[in-house]
Formats: C-alpha cells, structure tokens, sequence
C-alpha cells in the first residue's frame, strides 16, 4: 500500500499554469529570452570553443603547420611528435622485412631466371647487371619520410619503420623510375625546408603531385602508379585509424573532454538562471527608484540581493539546468570529435552543436518525461518554443560571426562589442518574433486545441490523481479532520499495515505490535500495570483490564 500507485502519484507536485498566454506577450517571454541572452552571450566566456574541438584527431593533426589555425589540443602529443626523431633512411631500408622481400626475390630470379613484374609500368625487370630502366628494385609506395613526419601516425604510437616495410607498402619498379620519384621527393622535401626552415614535410607526400609533374610519363603507368599508392594509402590509414581511436589515449581524451564541457555547459546554464533572478531584481528597484542617485546605487545593491534569494529559492530549477546542461555539453562534445575525425570543426560550428544539443535535451524533457504533465498539444508546443529559441540563437551566433569576418568587427575591444550586441539583437529580435508567431497563429492554435484532445497516459495520471486528492479530501470531510491531519493518520496507518504484513515470529510479531502501538500513542489495556511480567499480568484474576 506505501508504494501504491495512487499514493505515488500524491507524492507528485505538477506545476499549475495560471493566466492565459496571450495576455501580455513580453511580460510572458521576456524572462525566457533574457534568460536566453544572458546565458548564450554573456555566459560564453566560461566555455571557449576551440578550432577543431577539444580532442586530437588524426585529420586535424595532419592540418598543423597547413592550416595557421590549427594546433595540438594535448600537450604529450605535441611532445610526442617534437620528440620523434630524425629521419634515418638506412633504417628505414635496412628493416627485416625489406630485406627479407628482396633478398627472396633475387634468390628466386638467380634460380629460376623468370623476370620480375615492374608493378608500375607492367614491363620485365632484371637483378644484375643492366640498363636502370630494366634493373628491379624494391620501392616504398608511400615515402618513408612522409611515414615518418606523418602526424598522425605518431599520434597513434605506431613505429614508422615497421609501417613502412609493410608488405602492402613495398613494390618492385625498375631503377630509374624509382630514383626518379626519390629525386622529386627530396626537391619537395628541400623546398619546404628552405621556406619554413625545417625539414619537415608540409603534408604527407601524395603520388598524384608526382604523376601531374611529370606528364611524360605513359598512361598506364601514371594509372598503375595511383593504383598501388591508394592501395597502399587505405591500408596505412586503417592502420593508425585503428591503432589511435581503439586507444586508451584517444578515449581518455574524449572521456576528460566531454566531462569538462559538460560540467561547463552545466555551470554555464545554471548561472544563467541566477543572472536572470537578479537582473529582474535590480530591474525592478531602478523602474521604481525614485530618489538621488546615491539611494540609487544602495537600491542596486539591495536588488542584486533580492535577486541572489529569489535564486536561492529556485535551487531546484537550477539544478535542474545544471543536469540538462551537462547532458547537452557531454553529448556536444562527442558530437563535435566525431565530426573532427572527419572534417575540421570550426569555432562557430562548435558553438552551434553546443546551442543545438541544449535546446534539443530540453526539448527531449519535455517530450519524453514531460514534468509538467502538459496535455498532447501544449506539449508540442512547448517543444517547438524551445527549438525556436534554440534557433534564434544558432542564427545570433552566425551574424556574430559574419560580423567578425569583416573589417568592423575585427577593431580590436569595439569589434568584439559590435558582435556581441548585433548577435543578441537578432536573437531576441527572432525569438520574440517566433514566440509572436507560435502564439497567434489560428492554424497552429487550432492543432495545438484538437492534439490536447487526444488521449494520452498523462491524462490518466492526472486523472487518477485528482480522484486521489478528492477522495482524501471526502475521507477528512466525514471524520471531521483537515486534510493535512487525515492524510498524515492514513499514512501512519498504512506504514503499520505494512510493517505486519511481514513477519518471522510469534515474538517477532510482538515486537512490531509493540512498535507500532508505541508510533501510534495508543492506550493499552495493560498501561497503568506496565511494569509486570506479561504471564503474572495474565494469571492475576484481581487485574482489570481497561479498554480506552
């Protein structure tokens, strides 16, 4: 009976909306939208997006040094890479299985005299003594340099001589071809050292850039050569791919990642609250503020503490918004590595998934567990507000940033201001706008009237609930006992219905009938000889027993 469904329901306090909403449509929105302001612009110091988010990533990696923008989100992995090593090209060519693959391939030629296939050109090539262009040699598809100062394979702490004496790595060509291709690597290789002053390669090297420089080459020999280098491509990157975002590295990173965004995001919307109870507060004081400007600023003061309280007194709310803010920040921030894996993110694009999982968790709540036991309709309803604010704010943050990008908003303090505030007015202009719209539209109106028609368990809930109260209210009425009374004897009754409906022992049943007489302050017919021996109590014929 404690744990019954009707009392379940009692137990619950669904918030009753008063007034209608459609009679002051500022004083009804503008909390939502300050609050909004507040929190999406004013707040955004807490969580300063990064240019391709929060975690390292292979592709991003790969863009520092190419992309001015970009930079190492870990510190160890930037160490890691400065740390590499140089370059070695004879242990590169000096690996077991290099020489092992070569070395079979000579024993085999020696043997049986059966010329080896040139897998770039189709032609036969030779061990011995002969032309360069008939002389075999084994060649690295992707060049060994390139594997070395590859970023994103030191991300992946695989060991560059091993990736590139794979066998899916290593082909055989005829001399000239391959010194021909070793020529155009080290010119590119000493080009970028003299511009940047290092010797490491701007991207890795794409055998495509070699094919287009040199248009003497056959036809089917440019497409044998782009053939085998984006064979042996895919297989190197399944390799890292693999090696790096099966990690423990990796899922660290995005666990820790996730975790500070969410608790930021989390601060960040709760905060937003507590700013919005004390801008009304200190609001209210200065329109009815009627003084010098001394009492003005002690006004302020009081408002700023009026509005701390009344936050104090939502603390549920605000913990509430901690959680929802946390979720969409955790969510955004996976949102945002995914993305990263694939394609850089920039700043802007991380504020709008931030923005978006916000609005899209709220609206979820309100959705799914609908807290406010809203009929079918007005739920909906609900719900499209929230995506409509949230969209307001997405469209604020991209004028802000189309701002930016222009000579104005690029003045250095002014330009930073001339953002903000052209990104709040479109917000709050659209919201308003939208909200309007919603509002007082028939079409929308009349949906939102027959979807409250619809049955759902949220009607039954509250259905039942009401019943519930009713039926309290009757049972206080007859016994002629106000609610709050009646309610808390009904509850004492049914915990002691509860406590003997289980039970080990004759004595253990004694022991609760005892507690229960003790919880219930009730008289027993024993009470002025309560400090006999039971059994001596029972055989004394003298002893009256009195019923009350």
């Amino acid at each position: 009976m404690k744990n019954g469904f009707i009392k379940t329901l009692c137990n619950t306090n669904p918030v009753l909306i008063e007034g209608s909403m459609y009679n002051n449509l500022f004083a009804q929105y503008e909390r939502v939208i300050i609050q909004s302001l507040i929190t999406s612009f004013g707040l955004d110091f807490i969580i300063l997006d990064k240019y391709g988010g929060d975690v390292d990533t292979i592709h991003n990696v790969r863009k520092i040094g190419v992309d001015q923008q970009m930079e190492y989100k870990s510190l160890n992995n930037e160490t890691d890479y400065v740390q590499r090593g140089t370059y070695n090209f004879i242990d590169y060519h000096n690996e077991t299985t290099f020489k092992t693959i070569k070395h079979q391939a000579r024993e085999e030629f020696y043997e049986t005299g059966i010329p080896i296939e040139d897998r770039y050109t189709g032609k036969e090539t030779f061990f011995g003594n002969v032309p360069n262009n008939s002389k075999t040699e084994l060649d690295h598809i992707i060049e060994c340099k390139s594997i070395h100062d590859d970023r994103g394979r030191v991300l992946s702490d695989l060991d560059g001589v091993s990736l590139a004496n794979n066998s899916d790595n290593l082909a055989f060509t005829n001399k000239s071809l391959n010194a021909s291709m070793g020529a155009w690597a080290r010119g590119v290789n000493d080009k970028y050292r003299k511009e940047h002053g290092t010797d490491a390669p701007m991207e890795m090297l794409d055998i495509k850039a070699y094919v287009e420089a040199h248009p003497e080459l056959d036809v089917t020999t440019k497409e044998k050569l782009m053939e085998h280098y984006t064979r042996a491509k895919r297989a190197y990157e399944a390799k890292i791919n693999h090696a790096y975002y099966t990690s423990t590295k990796f899922w660290k990173a995005s666990t820790t990642a996730a975790l500070k965004c969410g608790f930021k995001m989390g601060l960040r919307q709760a905060l937003g609250l507590v700013f919005t109870e004390v801008w009304f507060a200190v609001r209210d004081v200065i329109t009815s503020h009627k003084g010098d400007g001394s009492s003005l600023f002690k006004k302020i003061s009081q408002g700023v503490e009026q509005g701390i309280k009344n936050a104090q007194k939502r603390y549920k709310d605000i913990l509430e918004l901690f959680k929802e803010g946390t979720l969409a920040g955790i969510l955004s921030s996976i949102t945002t590595t995914l993305c990263n894996i694939f394609f850089t993110t920039a700043k802007r694009l991380v504020r709008i998934m931030r923005q978006s999982w916000a609005s899209l968790v709220e609206a979820t709540k309100i959705m799914l567990i609908n807290p406010d036991f809203l009929p079918f309709g007005e739920r909906m309803f609900a719900t499209t507000k929230i995506i409509a604010t949230g969209a307001s704010i997405v469209t604020g943050t991209l004028v802000a940033e189309v701002i930016a990008q222009t000579t104005l908003g690029q003045i250095p303090v002014v330009g930073e201001i001339i953002q903000t505030f052209c990104g709040t007015l479109v917000t709050g202009i659209m919201s308003c706008s939208l909200l309007y719209l919603l509002d007082n539209n028939k079409i929308i109106n009349n949906i939102v009237a027959k979807l409250n028609n619809l049955p759902t368990i949220d009607d039954t809930i509250i259905y039942l609930k009401q019943q519930a109260e009713y039926l309290y209210a009757f049972g206080a009425n007859v016994i002629s006992l106000d609610i709050d009374t009646f309610t808390s004897e009904v509850n004492l009754y049914t915990q002691a219905v509860d406590i003997l409906s289980v039970f080990d022992s004759e004595i253990d049943l004694n022991q609760k009938l005892k507690m229960i007489y003790n919880q219930l302050e009730l008289h027993t017919p024993w009470e002025e000889h309560s400090k006999r021996d039971c059994n001596e109590l029972m055989n004394d014929t003298s002893i009256i027993l009195t019923f009350k």
